[in-house]
Parts: structure tokens; sequence; C-alpha cells
């Protein structure tokens, strides 16, 4: 497998030209397509601007569709340039909610990638903290997210494996496999709760398996495990700091009922406090 689709979320956030550099690098190292996917914000909830309409509000539907435009545009124009002839690359603007695009566009890509959500920044939409969820349950294609905070200017060195033996698990490790394969080194943690001896021991039986797996795809790794009586998202959050990672692979652990979509309480952990790239898989 490899990504020869990257699918990348365009807006006007803070952190937008930041995602764009990050799934620049990763098109030019996979040499894959690059997407730009912008909504045009019709359908999205965006806060009109009231200086939008300085002339009065009896224009207020053709004065809005005009502001939209312009928004879509100069964030197809910034990324156009930013891009330049970087790598192969298109701009494909939308007419649907920001989420729904993505699904759809996803479900033709290798790999999407999206902002953490910022609380501080206007122009992060708050339905976009649904984001991972949807694109993650619905697309079948993995999900890389970008944090709001910390600079990620290489392609991923150190990358730390959240392995559990779960089929989640085993889903995250085989879509990133392709940069799994260009890291220095790979550790493979694993995390036990007291009193969970069973299940634990089938995930320890598994490990040297998967390392041999991982071998024979030229990727390097060690493993590692420890039993907390903590959050497991916390454990690893912190053991992420520690061996200073580049990259998280884990499990997108959840479940959908109807439109409303739920993660795992060690995924959601993850995704509010991540500090590093988190490549996810369900």
């Amino acid at each position: 497998m490899s990504y020869r689709t990257i699918l990348v979320h365009l807006d006007s956030s803070a952190r937008g030209n930041d995602r764009v550099a990050f799934a620049v690098r990763w098109a030019k190292a996979h040499q894959a397509h690059l997407v730009g996917l912008v909504s045009s914000g019709l359908y999205d909830g965006l806060v009109i601007p009231a200086e939008a309409f300085s002339s009065g509000p009896s224009d207020f539907m053709a004065r809005s569709a005009q502001f939209l435009a312009e928004r879509t545009e100069r964030i197809s124009r910034s990324f156009r340039e930013q891009v330049g002839e970087q790598v192969q690359h298109e701009v494909r603007v939308v007419d649907m909610v920001v989420i729904d695009a993505l699904v759809r566009h996803g479900r033709c890509s290798d790999l999407v990638i999206v902002g953490q959500h910022d609380p501080s920044d206007p122009e992060s939409l708050p339905v976009l903290g649904a984001l991972p969820q949807r694109v993650l349950m619905e697309t079948g294609c993995p999900v890389l997210m970008h944090p709001y905070a910390g600079r990620f200017d290489r392609m991923p060195r150190r990358v730390v494996v959240a392995w559990d033996g779960s089929r989640e698990a085993s889903m995250a490790v085989r879509a990133a496999l392709p940069a799994l394969a260009r890291a220095a080194h790979v550790t493979v943690v694993s995390y036990g709760k007291p009193g969970a001896a069973q299940e634990d021991e089938s995930a320890d039986l598994q490990v040297p398996l998967l390392l041999q797996h991982l071998s024979r795809h030229g990727v390097a790794a060690s493993a590692e495990r420890d039993t907390v009586d903590f959050e497991i998202g916390d454990a690893l959050l912190s053991r992420l700091a520690d061996l200073d990672t580049d990259l998280l692979v884990m499990g997108g652990y959840g479940h959908s009922r109807f439109r409303e979509l739920m993660l795992g309480g060690a995924t959601r952990r993850v995704l509010e406090s991540m500090t590093v790239p988190v490549f996810m898989a369900h």
C-alpha cells in the first residue's frame, strides 16, 4: 500500500497554512497527488462579519454569498500559491457541510489530513470538534490529525504505535506501514490494567508476532509494556513526551449509532490533548 492520493482539509483557521505545509511534506515523501478540499461555507453555519453588510441588511443573502465566495477563493488561492510546484495538486470546492464533504471525498483517497479543533480560534468551527469521529468512522480511510499547537517541520523519525491486540490497532498499523517504513525507529507500547490478566496475556502473545511482521516490512521496532492504574490515554500522552515522539499510530476506537458517534475514552483523551500528529484507522 502507498498513499497516492492525500486529501487535506482547507480553511481559514490560524493553523491552516501549517496544515497545508504538513500535508505537502507527506505528499512529497510518498509521491502523492495532493487534494485540497474547501467548503464554500454555505451550509456550515459560518458567521458573516457585520462589516460585510455596511450598506444595510436588505441584500443580506446576496452579500453573504459574495462574502463566502470571496473567502473560498482566498483559501483556494492561498493553497495553490503555497504548494506551487512542490507536488501535483488540485483544489476541490464543495457546497456541502464540510464533514460530509470530507467523508465523501475521503472514500476515494488513501489518507485524509485534518486539523485538531482549536477552541481559541474563531475561524476553527465548533462543528469540527466532531470531525475526527465522522471521517474516521465513515470513510474507511486512515486519518492523520494535525495538532493546533506545536511545530512539525519534518517527516516522523520516531514513531509510537499504541498496541492492544485489537482489530482497530491492527488496522492502524497496516494503514501506517508506508510511514512506519520511513521512520528511524518505532516503539510499540502496550498498557494493561490491574486485574485484566487474561486480556493482557492475549495482547502480550501478539507483540513478538507484530515485531516480526514489521521487520518483514523493513520497520525497525522494539516493544515495551506497562501496567497502570490510571487512564491509559494519559499514560500514552506521557510516554510520547518521554520518547520525543514525532507521530502516534493508534486504532480509532468507538462506535456509531444513527448520526451520533462516540469515541472510546483513550482515543478521545489523546485527541483532546494531542502533542504530536496522530495517525488513526478504524
